[in-house]
């Protein structure tokens, strides 16, 4: 039997253990925001967070990132997810570690029977995709947590308990050195698919019944394969069953493949086995090691509501859905990036708590459209039942032949950012702005996340306005968090030039119409003819500053 070759292990980088204040004093000390969990989505809020000027506390059981022994876990970024890693400060080294793609191909056999390429449909400065492994966003996020300065970063710091108050929430935590109980005025949940806290509160997440099984194959082959996404719905080398194969950083390949929900998970993990599951693949004449080997299982879920008093979920603690389409770790991301400007602006007593509301009444619809996405593709993936298995080959046998089968080939619908509905806060609902590349109108070269990056406040993007409307919604916004931009004309303010691509991508048509810009690049109150005082009530009802309790 041929054995196979492992390339060295990476090398995480490990933080130090330091005893918080809090140690050996009876007194209980309050914080603002606490974040428990420092993956992907818990990183994110602290850097974003960080970034507006606003201190948390960030709790994490361990003392590195991603998971020890490198396993892999997500690896595709989406362009809403880099958009808001350029705004954090880290775009420029996931671009230049990751590997850049926006072709993807699906086969069915040895046939071609579906491609896409989402360049085309882009006008952002960031790439669709770029697939890193996991563990260098983390460890990216964490150095520019530390290099900002405002995050209290406690590593090996377990939380074994939290308790719910009228005004915050109080968390016993557990360390090398003893433990302490803490209070936070809001507590974010980020500790993942199985969270404790969740647990704790009794909190049903409302879990599936039955569990995806795939086997991970990481590999470094001597010879480069295309940089392209390839996935097969039923590939011979593997039973029938689907396959991934994504390029991630290193040259390390990405492979996984669907398993039997009853496999047995320590014996499809065997070198032997999946080494001969990549024999099977790739003819025996092709060089490899790998990198890592390992089982993976899912099972998705949904809270009803991601906020709990103050207790807020973000990420994996609040939902979980398949990973074709990378629709898991982006959304995660997505949420922290949602819920950071609100809590920044609440912390500063520049918006009502109510605006805290908007984080669940956004992103719990957002959660359960990609789940239902996601959903179909499992079920395509992996039918079960006789009208499934029909379907299935009914289509992959059209979209051979017929241009219109090939789009209903359903390997995954790649990860986009959602729109939301309308909400008190958003009358109209919002979508996503792109980063687009802008110039000042001296020629100045800036971009929409650069914009957002300075301090945490809407921007009011206003074509052509008149001075006179320009001084009067200045004197009518002087005291709320909005940044007021023209867009051409000669108003006195502050302006960008009048781009065919940024007026049409915004929705703006005549010269006087208006868009909010929210801190997230979300697109709200569009206004056909803004006037000083609709833009102030469009700004404080975005910010839920009228809003009454009941």
């Amino acid at each position: 039997m041929e054995s196979f070759a492992f390339a060295p292990a990476y090398e995480l980088p490990a933080w130090p253990f330091v005893p918080p204040p809090e140690l050996g004093h009876a007194k209980i000390v309050r914080h603002p925001i606490v974040i428990v969990g420092a993956g992907p989505s818990g990183l994110t809020l602290a850097c974003d967070l960080a970034q507006r000027g606003g201190r948390a506390v960030l709790l994490d059981e361990d003392d590195t990132v991603g998971v020890r022994g490198a396993s892999s876990r997500g690896i595709c970024y989406a362009q809403k997810s880099l958009e808001i890693f350029e705004r954090l400060g880290i775009y420029e080294r996931i671009a230049a570690k990751g590997i850049t793609w926006s072709l993807g191909r699906t086969f069915s056999g040895e046939q071609e029977v579906y491609s896409f390429n989402l360049q085309a449909e882009s006008v952002s400065r960031q790439p669709p995709f770029i697939n890193l492994q996991q563990f260098y966003i983390e460890w990216f996020l964490v150095e520019r947590i530390l290099e900002l300065g405002l995050t209290d970063v406690r590593w090996k710091s377990r939380v074994t308990r939290v308790e719910p108050l009228s005004d915050g929430v109080r968390i016993d935590i557990e360390t090398p050195a003893g433990n302490y109980t803490i209070e936070a005025d809001r507590l974010i949940d980020a500790t993942g698919a199985n969270s404790p806290i969740r647990t704790q509160l009794g909190i049903d997440a409302h879990a599936s019944r039955s569990t995806d099984r795939w086997c991970i194959s990481d590999v470094r082959f001597k010879k480069p394969l295309p940089t392209e996404r390839w996935t097969w719905v039923d590939a011979p080398f593997n039973e029938g069953r689907g396959v991934w194969q994504h390029l991630m950083a290193d040259g390390v390949w990405r492979i996984d493949y669907q398993m039997p929900e009853d496999c047995d998970t320590a014996h499809i993990s065997r070198p032997e086995v999946a080494g001969a599951r990549l024999r099977e693949q790739l003819g025996p004449g092709v060089e490899f090691e790998f990198v890592w080997i390992g089982p993976y299982g899912y099972r998705d879920h949904l809270l009803d509501s991601f906020r709990h008093g103050r207790v807020f979920f973000i990420g994996d603690a609040a939902h979980v859905v398949s990973p074709f389409g990378a629709r898991g770790g982006n959304s995660g991301i997505q949420d922290a990036a949602n819920l950071g400007w609100k809590l920044a602006l609440v912390v500063q007593g520049q918006a009502n708590d109510a605006l805290l509301d908007s984080y669940d009444a956004e992103r719990q619809p957002a959660a359960k459209e990609n789940l239902k996405v996601t959903s179909r593709s499992a079920r395509f993936l992996a039918p079960r039942s006789p009208a499934e298995h029909t379907l299935r080959r009914a289509v992959v046998a059209l979209a051979a032949r017929h241009p219109f089968a090939r789009a209903l080939v359903n390997t995954g619908r790649m990860s986009v950012a959602n729109d939301y509905p309308p909400a008190p806060q958003l009358p109209e609902g919002a979508r996503t702005v792109q980063n687009l590349p802008l110039r000042w109108a001296d020629g100045r070269e800036t971009t929409l996340m650069q914009l957002l990056a300075e301090g945490t406040q809407c921007l009011g993007l206003w074509l052509a306005p008149t001075r006179a409307e320009a001084r009067t919604a200045m004197d009518a916004t002087a005291a709320l968090p909005l940044r007021l931009l023209a867009i051409g004309g000669d108003s006195g303010l502050p302006a960008l030039q009048a781009d065919e691509t940024l007026v049409r991508h915004l929705g703006l048509r005549d010269a006087g119409s208006f868009v909010l810009v929210r801190p997230d690049a979300y697109r709200a109150a569009p206004l056909p003819r803004a006037t000083p005082d609709a833009i102030a009530t469009a700004l404080r009802t975005a910010l839920a500053l009228d809003h009454h309790a009941p």
